[in-house]
């Protein structure tokens, strides 16, 4: 399963910054560096440990990490969703996205500019939500019309809908019907959020406009983080060994891309499951609950159409034991069927037939 993210906010947050550091982290010590597809999307590295580990062991002739696309929002501004500034061109990059990062600016500059005039979390996170909502709102009234005219059922699923977005709530808890119709009309309201307070160096531990922002996150019971661009910045051009000695010495145990992508796996609960061997080693994040059969299609369509079996060995029980050919030894590796639930941390070798 692809991992999308986009990221909105008020110009002059950081957002850019935010993007560029985090579309860029791990790419020196990886084979799959940052690549720009357009010039508001990057892909990021998830680094997993866990594929390190396996790296070591089987020594595979080359390496796949997860991957997170980023989505950077130019130009939200009052209105933007009528077309004001450059955000309404945009708006439509980040229908398509799992979750939306919210970048909020909790950090004062007298050389950086606020387009509001003063520093304001609540006030920022209104106006982007806002325009979020009315963008939505707009898509919602032209399907409405429409409905009208052919589909009174449909047509008072979108009344309900209308009403959220007219009160200025997101969209969560929705019934099931009109959960298909958000999906459908891929609404920005209903997508999952997380909350980002972008500090300067000093408060990465937080300060008096990074606890408005959680106590707000807290209220929507969306999860909440805290991120320096800055650090971000300098984090993109170091080594591993460098980094891992920096956040040491900042007190964090890890950067803000890792940690983003972790509040994003949960928020999404999603898992990973590998595959190993010495033409590649590869994580592949699927969603929670995945039978073997449907994670075979994550590869490719033929081994889920053509699937016999799966060969699944736990992440521990591989390590352990040294390799495929010494589980398979001790008897750790197990013959699974179509519908065995993949776990997070299994290594799977997919037999079929086409």
């Amino acid at each position: 399963m692809a991992l999308e993210c986009g990221i909105v906010g008020l110009p002059n947050v950081g957002k850019s910054t935010t993007f560029n550091a985090l579309s860029k982290a791990t790419a020196k010590s990886s084979n799959f560096p940052f690549c720009t597809i357009e010039p508001n999307v990057g892909i990021a590295i998830v680094k997993d440990e866990r594929i390190d580990a396996l790296v070591d062991l089987v020594k595979p002739a080359n390496v796949v990490y997860p991957t997170v696309k980023f989505v950077d929002i130019a130009g939200l501004v009052k209105g933007a969703s009528k077309g004001e500034g450059l955000g309404n061109q945009f708006l439509s990059h980040i229908r398509d996205v799992n979750i939306i990062v919210h970048l909020v600016r909790c950090f004062e500059d007298e050389d950086i500019i606020h387009v509001e005039g003063s520093i304001d979390p609540k006030r920022d996170m209104e106006i982007i939500s806002t325009e979020l909502i009315l963008s939505d709102l707009q898509i919602i009234e032209n399907r409405l019309a429409k409905a009208k005219k052919t589909n009174k059922q449909e047509a008072g699923i979108l009344e309900e809908i209308k009403l959220k977005l007219e009160k200025g709530e997101r969209l969560v808890n929705l019934k099931a019907e009109e959960e298909n119709i958000a999906k459908e009309l891929k609404l920005i309201s209903a997508k999952k959020v997380i909350y980002v307070a972008n500090v300067d160096e000093k408060s990465i531990n937080g300060n008096k406009y990074t606890e408005i922002v959680e106590k707000i996150a807290s209220q929507e019971k969306a999860p909440f983080m805290i991120i320096s661009s800055k650090i971000e910045e300098d984090l993109a051009q170091m080594e591993d060994e460098e980094k891992k000695e920096y956040l040491e010495m900042l007190g964090l145990k890890e950067s803000g891309l890792e940690k983003l992508s972790k509040l994003s796996y949960t928020l999404l609960d999603l898992i990973t499951f590998f595959t190993a061997g010495p033409k590649e080693v590869r994580g592949w994040p699927i969603k929670k609950g995945t039978t073997a059969k449907k994670a075979a299609g994550e590869i490719h369509s033929d081994i889920e159409r053509g699937f016999i079996r799966a060969e699944v060995t736990s992440f521990d029980d591989y390590i352990k034991s040294g390799g495929e050919k010494q589980a398979k030894e001790m008897g750790l590796v197990r013959l699974e069927g179509k519908d065995y639930i993949i776990q997070d941390g299994d290594i799977v070798y997919f037999r079929f037939n086409v």
